[in-house]
């Protein structure tokens, strides 16, 4: 999830497909193979459709990040076999074959060419595992089309259930094919088919046809001889044996323009099939297709066997079917963040109750009355605000979600969220910045930039300000936690993911230009190492010790000094529409309101001082506490994320950004204010 903070050499492979020279990859496969499925696991929020010219079939496009390289990605229409091509799969077989580029032979048809796009680089064929011997045989067809080509063998965890045993390696030597085992609707596999699909493509390695039968072989000599010729080559733009295979089948396309180009070849072509027809049992067309239905059954057998069903299920099988399972991912990813924020809770109560809450008291009897006395208490105060922030809420916070990371967990949520993220026009690559916005605002902004570009870039910049970073947790958990119970901490987060998914659609819409796909690696699960967790946990909260330190401590003084000279008051007046108008709120809390923009710890600790006691609910109700945490979590954000932000979305958005933000928590805790003293009313 979040790079490690050492170094690491990356192997940079060359040349990259980029920009202009990016990948063009075709996704092909039979019905219900699962080639949707693969397509919608790694397309960004809108990818592009249409129809191809001349079947009134629709394919879907869209640009998808392989690593460092890039690929536009075409699922075309299912078909079930290209030999013959019927009439509603031969604008398919016409791109696969050309593309944008007519060859001489297609130049006389009328319209635009299938799809206005250039031929694709390399094949990706979709099959069904469990259903793997009909699938071999659009294989073996599409292995004589001259295209590098790569197998996508999906279903294998349905396989491995219905005890069907793959030998991958067995099926990849007998084709010539590298073929990847996955499963696309638990993400399983994916990030390995497009780093294998880049390797190939980089090497150009096409299939070789598989031989025919020898009796076959010799029969069709005469007719591979024939459509062989250079000139037939240059006009059809194909490999000779494909052009021989379609002419012996019968296919009316070929069959067409042969007759209309090369009409003085036709009775040697028509006496050459008839004799090759002539020594054998069937018909010709019978013939090759009986042979290709053998090949495929030879593969199968030789590749594929049948065995028990698999009864025995490990922890691993239990974990992705929660994660993973398009039924349950989403409520297993909202299952691992409520026993996070749970876990957290308890654990924090504790913490809080050994740590700041003894120290409060050891210093509750200190009354300062001069300006020495003053800022040596509020020193004391910001420290105290430190240890009572740091160690109760954010470290156990941080520290799971680092768990969560090493284990591979956090990873699968993100492919879970994908589908999620769609819905408000990201891909799901923007999953794991917005996960670390849970930590940390700043690094989730610039890993958000690295990942997306554009408007995408723009739209998940704004909404990540909404992710309530530890420092607001830690506020929501220390305010909440104790004064509206583990309910209240829900609804505050619950509100939180309300907010993100309205703001997104809306930007969404507004903003129709969005980035590329991202191929989600999903690593196996692992424990976690010790040493790694603690490296990284001390990575995200030392920024504590170097920059909230100072800003607590002299927010704390400064506060102090406001307080003593009387000139809280003034800021406090200034604020009045703000906090006492519009939420309810007692006048002392402006100054807090305005100084949490240097850092929300910063906002917790002014609370107290501002209100004079560490026990918030002795001043405040409940429905001032909701309102005020609601206000806090949604407002603009910390210093350092706004810095963050004008260097990756730019000045005129980041202000934009400060706007929606503001305006969102105005919004937000007025209207919950005003349903709760409702409620409140309709109650009492």
């Amino acid at each position: 999830m979040k790079p490690p903070s050492h170094q690491q050499s990356v192997m940079l492979h060359t040349p990259l497909f980029r920009g202009e020279r990016r990948l063009r990859i075709a996704l092909v496969g039979m019905p219900n193979a699962g080639k949707s499925t693969l397509f919608r696991a790694v397309s960004s929020a809108a990818p592009r459709s249409g129809e191809l010219v001349g079947a009134g079939r629709a394919y879907e496009e869209c640009r998808v990040k392989i690593g460092l390289d890039e690929a536009s990605l075409i699922e075309l229409p299912s078909f079930e076999s290209l030999s013959p091509v019927s009439e509603r799969d031969l604008p398919a077989l016409k791109y696969l074959l050309w593309g944008n580029e007519r060859p001489d032979v297609s130049g006389h048809e009328p319209g635009e060419p299938p799809a206005p796009f250039r031929a694709p680089d390399l094949i990706i064929q979709v099959v069904d595992a469990t259903n793997l011997r009909s699938h071999l045989e659009l294989t073996l067809e599409l292995t004589e089309l001259g295209r590098p080509m790569v197998i996508a063998l999906n279903m294998m965890d349905q396989a491995w259930r219905k005890g069907v045993h793959v030998n991958v390696s067995a099926l990849a030597l007998r084709l010539g094919v590298p073929v990847v085992p996955m499963a696309a609707l638990m993400g399983q596999g994916i990030s390995e088919l497009f780093r294998t699909a880049t390797e190939v493509a980089r090497s150009a390695r096409c299939p070789l046809p598989q031989p025919l039968a020898a009796h076959l072989g010799r029969n069709l000599e005469g007719l591979m001889a024939a459509l062989g010729k250079p000139e037939l080559t240059a006009a059809f733009r194909l490999p000779p044996r494909l052009l021989v295979m379609q002419y012996a089948v019968g296919d009316r396309y070929f069959s067409d323009e042969l007759q209309a180009h090369f009409p003085g070849l036709m009775p040697d072509l028509e006496r050459l099939r008839a004799a090759a027809e002539s020594g054998l049992p069937r018909p010709l067309a019978e013939e090759v297709h009986a042979d290709r239905h053998h090949q495929a059954a030879v593969l199968y057998e030789a590749s594929a066997r049948l065995g028990p069903t698999h009864e025995g299920r490990d922890w691993r099988y239990w974990l992705d079917e929660l994660f993973l399972n398009p039924k349950w991912g989403l409520l297993g990813s909202l299952a691992v963040f409520a026993a996070v924020l749970f876990v957290v809770f308890e654990i924090s109560t504790w913490l809080d109750s050994v740590t700041a809450a003894r120290l409060i008291e050891m210093v509750s009897a200190w009354q300062p009355e001069t300006l020495t006395a003053v800022v040596a208490r509020a020193v004391a105060d910001g420290l105290i605000g430190l240890v009572g922030i740091v160690i109760p809420y954010m470290i156990p916070l941080v520290l799971l979600l680092v768990v969560l990371e090493e284990t591979g967990v956090m990873h699968r949520i993100a492919f879970v969220l994908d589908r999620a993220f769609h819905r408000i026009g990201l891909h799901g690559g923007i999953a794991v910045p917005f996960l670390l916005g849970l930590g940390c605002n700043v690094p989730a902004i610039a890993a958000a930039s690295r990942v997306s570009a554009g408007r995408e870039r723009v739209i998940a910049s704004v909404l990540i300000t909404f992710v309530p970073c530890s420092a607001r947790s830690a506020i929501i958990l220390a305010l909440a936690g104790k004064y509206l119970g583990g309910f209240g901490v829900f609804a505050i987060f619950a509100m939180t993911l309300l907010v993100i998914a309205v703001m997104g659609t809306v930007m969404a819409r507004r903003n129709p230009e969005l980035g590329p796909g991202q191929v989600q690696e999903i690593p196996p699960y692992a424990l976690p190492r010790l040493r790694t967790i603690g490296l990284e946990t001390w990575d995200r909260t030392r920024d504590v010790l170097t920059i909230v330190t100072p800003l607590l401590i002299g927010g704390s003084v400064v506060l102090a000094l406001l307080g003593h000279f009387g000139a809280d008051a003034v800021i406090n007046a200034a604020l009045t529409p703000i906090t006492s108008w519009w939420l309810g709120l007692p006048l002392v809390l402006g100054v807090p309101i305005l100084f949490g923009v240097l850092r929300k710890e910063l906002s917790l600790l002014m609370i107290y001082q501002a209100l004079g006691t560490f026990d918030v609910g002795a001043v405040l109700n409940v429905v001032q506490i909701a309102t005020f945490l609601l206000f806090l979590t949604f407002y603009v954000p910390c210093v350092s994320t706004f810095a963050v932000m004008l260097r990756t979305i730019g000045r005129r958005e980041a202000l934009a950004s400060v706007a929606i933000s503001v305006g969102v928590a105005l919004l937000v805790s007025g209207a919950v204010r005003l349903l709760l003293e409702v409620g409140r009313t309709v109650v009492g």
